[in-house]
């Protein structure tokens, strides 16, 4: 009776589960699991590489980050995207021209792997659910992650789960180096670059106003609190009005995941946007806006740590960055941490006369431009992405030639 009992149980348990993910009620950010695994079962899929995105829709700016080298890889080897969320594959589907399955079943997802002969799986985050593929031993695992910056995550010991991680630069070398013991980064990390800068011109239209702009691009509160850098509940109201207060214009680019975690930053958003609105026309809230037309359009970045101070860095003008104000938070700070003018959030009020000071006298400009190649290497046309597509076609031939070794090895 007791075995009977149990089983009803586990019935009771997976039939709800079904119905949760049938009619999307699963709390936001675990993956509904609604899989293709039944149509999958002996289909093989094109191409040479997977990219691993179990992740919600919450998270997909950072898979969007990469869309154009992706594009670009499939025309070179084939690239599929898998998801374990089937409402995150619907808008991927939409938006790149690559094939994408979801898969629930890890034994699913193993067995694709092997039987399509997968070079290379990649991935844009540690999402603990990238376990499900870093499984598989018949392909070289690869990290991407999404941006450059002096972020513990950047240097987290999850970085020893995957075979190989594309890093931006020297810089990024360096600091898991400093940062993260018992990994040898240099055999390890491969500078590529950022891939999207020679895939992703958006198209930039002139500016409407010869005003000073000062646009101000905090990060979100972050998944812990030696991650938590965001600036938006400690200095933000108060530096940007300042700022406006100094007779500067302000452009404010809010984070996609901001108050996910912690609603107060969310509310701290809010009461940012409708100050702004109330500045009407030397005021604008970018949601909609591609990052490269915020940055013509402004002429100096208040930003926190993280990875968009390294995206400005080739514009040439000048920068502040902000010190969080939580003390648990932790850095893994290099060169232009220490370079950048620093905001505390007990001086948000003087936003304004820094930002004034500096882009009246900006005595680092030549100190920022030498740091250019050491975070990003060669920024000419094209150099990048040449640099992603040579690097996944090298360790494509690398997997061909181990996983022979393998093979013979084990008899197979």
């Amino acid at each position: 009776m007791p075995a009977r009992g149990n089983a009803l149980r586990r019935r009771v348990r997976s039939l709800g589960g079904k119905v949760l993910r049938r009619f999307r009620l699963l709390p936001g950010g675990m993956p509904d699991g609604i899989g293709d695994d039944a149509a999958l079962a002996d289909r093989t899929l094109d191409g040479e590489v997977i990219v691993y995105f179990p992740d919600t829709l919450d998270s997909l700016y950072q898979l969007q980050s990469w869309y154009g080298p992706l594009r670009e890889l499939h025309r070179a080897q084939g690239v599929t995207v898998v998801c374990m969320d089937s409402r995150t594959a619907a808008v991927i589907r939409a938006e790149l021209e690559v094939p994408v399955v979801t898969i629930a079943l890890d034994a699913t997802l193993d067995a694709i792997i092997l039987r399509s002969g997968t070079k290379l799986v990649l991935y844009v985050n540690y999402n603990p659910l990238n376990t499900a593929a870093l499984r598989s031993r018949s392909a070289i695992h690869v990290s991407l992650l999404h941006g450059d910056s002096d972020k513990v995550v950047s240097v987290s010991n999850q970085i020893k789960a995957y075979d190989y991680s594309f890093v931006a630069g020297q810089a990024a070398i360096d600091r898991l180096e400093r940062h993260t013991t018992l990994f040898d980064a240099p055999a390890r990390c491969i500078p590529v670059g950022r891939p999207s800068r020679d895939t992703d011109p958006a198209e930039v239209q002139p500016r409407t106003t010869s005003r000073p702009t000062v646009l101000y691009a905090p990060t979100w509160e972050g998944g812990q609190a030696t991650a938590a850098y965001s600036s938006l509940l400690s200095h933000g109201v108060e530096a940007v009005h300042s700022l406006l207060l100094a007779g500067l214009d302000v452009i404010y680019r809010p984070h996609p995941l901001t108050g996910v975690r912690v609603p107060a930053y969310g509310e701290a958003d809010g009461e940012l946007r409708g100050m702004l609105a109330d500045a009407g026309e030397r005021a604008l809230v970018s949601t909609d806006r591609s990052l490269q037309q915020d940055f013509a359009d402004a002429d100096l970045i208040l930003c926190d740590v993280s990875a968009v101070s390294g995206d400005w860095l080739p514009t040439g003008k000048p920068m502040i960055i902000t010190r969080s104000a939580d003390p648990a938070s932790r850095d893994a700070g290099t060169e232009l941490l220490h370079l950048v003018p620093r905001l505390d959030a007990s001086e948000a009020h003087t936003a304004g006369a820094m930002a004034t000071g500096i882009l009246a006298h900006d005595p680092l400009h030549e100190e920022r431009i030498e740091l250019i190649e050491y975070y990003l290497g060669d920024i000419s046309p094209g150099a990048s992405l040449q640099r992603f597509l040579d690097a996944c076609r090298h360790l494509s031939a690398r997997r061909d030639e181990l996983w022979e070794q393998i093979r013979e090895q084990e008899g197979l």
